[in-house]
């Protein structure tokens, strides 16, 4: 932490430290003399520009109403100025003469630190030193007002000794990295900006993980205490979003080229490699095989890596492209009459999203093994989850049959009923296979196919682990309902959507109630009076929601009762001061977490 600024040594701003005349000089010679005014002229004189050719000058400044303060001040700036960019010249060299050169200027500069006029001098000394003797640190660090004006560069060197002080400089950004993908995820006026439409190039432009990037340059020591706070924030919060940071963080300093740590990250190839992948929304079999290479060889010893490989895999950009990689496969297969269990991209995609599923449970336990894909999940699971889109895709056909040819077709199978029991009992013990149903939910709901969802909505809420009340899933899909609110003035649909799917989700409190407001922001005039009325009654907000929520729902409340199609702006929650990164341990080996 910082201390408070210390009382002033005797010798004031440290100008009798270089032998210049400070405020300790004048106070005594205007103390001890009998014409102070005799005293000032004298002082004037001894400590003025020394240059013959300039004393005439001055009473002609004086005529035009220049003040000598002001005079001295112009003349100082520039000078200031033209020694910082001496002294960045000459940081830009690579020399012993350099190194020796700015340790001497700054065994000479560093006692005038405090002049707020000389400083930046001193700073810019600092800031071209590579190797900072720790008795200027400890004096930055001391002083508040000191270390706020402290570069970056100067700031890493304090950092790498100091993680207490570091976890105060990171704590803001990481809790505003937090709150602006919540916002995303919450926001009831976005329907345009959804959360997974940027790319991951655009995403790691993002102001916090630029700001990260620049705190850690090219420190080894700072990128692990970060990816420290990352896992054990994780950890603490379940929060997958610390995932999404640690992928973007290692692929923005991959942008920047930082060889000295991603040649030593050794997910950097994967990461990069996956980043690919997203960007280009495809696996094909050249990176499939990278890809599985990393998994592959991962050797004895070095099983920790397997953490930071699930934390990447968890990040929920890495698990949508997964799932909809995965279902557009299924649709491929179905067309070819191929066989889930001899694609294997498809095994791969299946694999990866198993590792990243499992990642809180592999850094909770320690426990580094790759879990093992039930390969029932493919051999029945997948095959049960094709006939369901089998049938959708011959609803979907046989509705688009002339009226008497429809009558004429073959329909002795049923198309439009219950979801196969085998897809129902897989999602319940499955976390992979509950991902697969959601993923194929939000296909059907982008097909505005009403049957479809209902099917497949019927029983999401028996997913493993709540997997289906994520707010990633529940984002995308109330986006995608919202198109569809025709559908909403039916009774079964709205049985279906709300008895069976989100009432059992509002346990999960802030989570569910967020997503389900936001529908009702835009559906409301479409739902029966009554049906209105239930909703609303089961959605009003108890002493366990946030005040966000309270808000919301009172606005929502009264854009009912008004019947208002205008959209008010809702402010984001007031700013969390709490550090998330108290108590965080001090890094060590990886995946050292207390």
């Amino acid at each position: 932490m910082i201390m408070s600024t210390p009382a002033k040594n005797n010798n004031g701003t440290g100008l009798e430290d270089v032998n210049i005349p400070g405020q300790a000089y004048l106070r005594e010679a205007l103390t001890s003399c009998t014409d102070p005014l005799k005293a000032i002229e004298s002082f004037q004189l001894e400590n003025g520009v020394l240059l013959p050719s300039l004393r005439p000058m001055l009473p002609l400044l004086d005529l035009h109403g220049v003040r000598r303060l002001d005079f001295h001040t112009s003349l100082m700036e520039e000078l200031r100025d033209k020694l910082i960019a001496h002294i960045n010249e000459m940081g830009q060299k690579e020399s012993r003469e350099r190194d020796k050169k700015l340790k001497e200027l700054l065994v000479k500069s560093f006692p005038v630190v405090r002049v707020k006029s000389l400083r930046p001098v001193v700073m810019a000394i600092l800031r071209n030193t590579q190797h900072i003797d720790d008795k200027y640190l400890k004096i930055l660090v001391r002083d508040r007002e000191l270390y706020a004006d402290t570069d970056t560069e100067v700031k890493r060197q304090i950092w790498r000794d100091n993680q207490s002080l570091f976890g105060d400089e990171v704590s803001p950004l990481l809790s505003q990295y937090i709150r602006e993908k919540e916002h995303i995820l919450f926001d009831h006026t976005n329907l345009n900006n959804l959360f997974f439409h940027p790319t991951p190039k655009v995403r790691r432009q993002g102001e916090v993980v630029q700001k990260l990037a620049n705190m850690i340059g090219t420190s080894v020591k700072l990128y692990d205490m970060v990816l420290q706070f990352l896992r054990t924030l994780f950890l603490r919060t379940r929060n997958v979003h610390y995932c999404t940071l640690r992928a973007e963080l290692l692929m923005a300093l991959h942008d920047l080229e930082v060889q000295e740590i991603i040649s030593i990250d050794p997910c950097h190839k994967f990461t990069w490699c996956l980043d690919a992948c997203i960007r280009e929304k495809n696996v094909d079999i050249k990176r499939s095989r990278e890809l599985q290479g990393f998994l592959d060889n991962i050797k004895r010893g070095q099983e920790q890596v397997l953490g930071d490989l699930s934390m990447t895999l968890c990040d929920p950009y890495a698990i949508n492209f997964l799932a909809t990689s995965a279902i557009k496969i299924l649709h491929h297969l179905i067309n070819n009459e191929g066989m889930p269990r001899d694609n294997q991209i498809l095994i791969l995609l299946l694999r990866m999203l198993a590792l990243g599923l499992s990642a809180w449970v592999m850094i909770d336990s320690q426990d580094f093994k790759e879990p093992k894909l039930d390969c029932q999940v493919v051999t029945k699971f997948l095959p049960a989850l094709m006939s369901l889109m089998v049938d959708d895709q011959c609803r979907s056909l046989h509705a688009k049959l002339p009226p008497d040819e429809r009558e004429s077709a073959l329909t002795t199978i049923e198309h439009s009923g219950p979801a196969p029991d085998a897809v129902e009992a897989y999602i319940q013990e499955s976390s992979v296979a509950s991902i697969l149903a959601m993923y194929y939910t939000l296909h059907t709901a982008r097909l505005k196919d009403r049957v479809g969802v209902l099917r497949v909505l019927a029983i999401l809420s028996a997913c493993k682990d709540d997997r289906a009340y994520e707010d990633p899933f529940l984002h995308s899909l109330i986006a995608l309902l919202i198109p569809m609110s025709e559908e909403f003035a039916t009774e079964d649909f709205c049985t279906t959507l709300f008895d069976e799917f989100i009432f059992a989700g509002l346990t999960r409190e802030n989570v569910t109630s967020r997503h389900m407001l936001k529908l009702l922001w835009y559906v409301h005039n479409k739902l029966p009076a009554g049906r209105l009325a239930t909703l609303m009654k089961a959605m009003q907000p108890t002493t366990a929601h946030n005040e966000h929520i309270h808000k919301l729902y009172e606005i929502l409340q009264e854009r009912i009762g008004t019947g208002a199609a205008e959209t008010p702006i809702i402010e984001a929650p007031p700013m969390e001061f709490d550090s998330p990164l108290k108590s965080v341990p001090t890094p060590g080996p990886h995946y050292n977490v207390q």
